[in-house]
């Protein structure tokens, strides 16, 4: 069955069943300085002291395999208590924001425009005039600057 014009059809899609990229799995790029660590950024020998390369090649290997296996061992075993952790973390900000911070802020706001309006009245009765005649008395005032010798 055709829809009426002007009316657009909304699909409404569940956020918790996103589709996942398993390739860039930091799309913007929060981690990008942080964690990127190489064999090169931690070990280094100078010009003038070398090990033996049989050594060097062997250390490469071993860090960044067990680098490799380490984290992913690592994920397998902490990933997801670690992330129920998280989203109970961000749940409860969340649930504190939205039930607590956001009522408290307009409340306060609600609150203070009758202050507020009572605020600018007294400020306008009173410091208006004031500030007023001091401006046109200070207002005619000269300052000359001489140096003596």
């Amino acid at each position: 069955m055709a829809e009426p014009q002007g009316t657009e059809s909304k699909t409404e899609r569940d956020p918790h069943s996103k589709d996942i990229d398993l390739v860039d799995r930091d799309p913007r790029r929060i981690n990008e300085d942080s964690v990127k660590v190489d064999f090169e950024d931690v070990i280094a020998e100078p010009a003038g002291i070398h090990s033996l390369d049989s050594t060097w090649k062997a250390s490469f290997t071993t860090f960044t395999v067990s680098k490799y296996w380490g984290y992913r061992l690592l994920t397998a075993l902490l990933a997801i208590p670690i992330s129920i952790v998280w989203g109970l973390l961000f749940a409860s900000i969340s649930f504190c924001h939205i039930w607590a911070v956001v009522p408290c802020i307009k409340s306060h706001t609600i609150q203070i425009q009758g202050i507020s309006r009572i605020y600018a009245l007294c400020v306008h009765t009173f410091c208006d005039p004031l500030f007023d005649a001091l401006g046109r008395v200070l207002g005619s005032v000269r300052l000359v600057l001489r140096k003596e010798t």
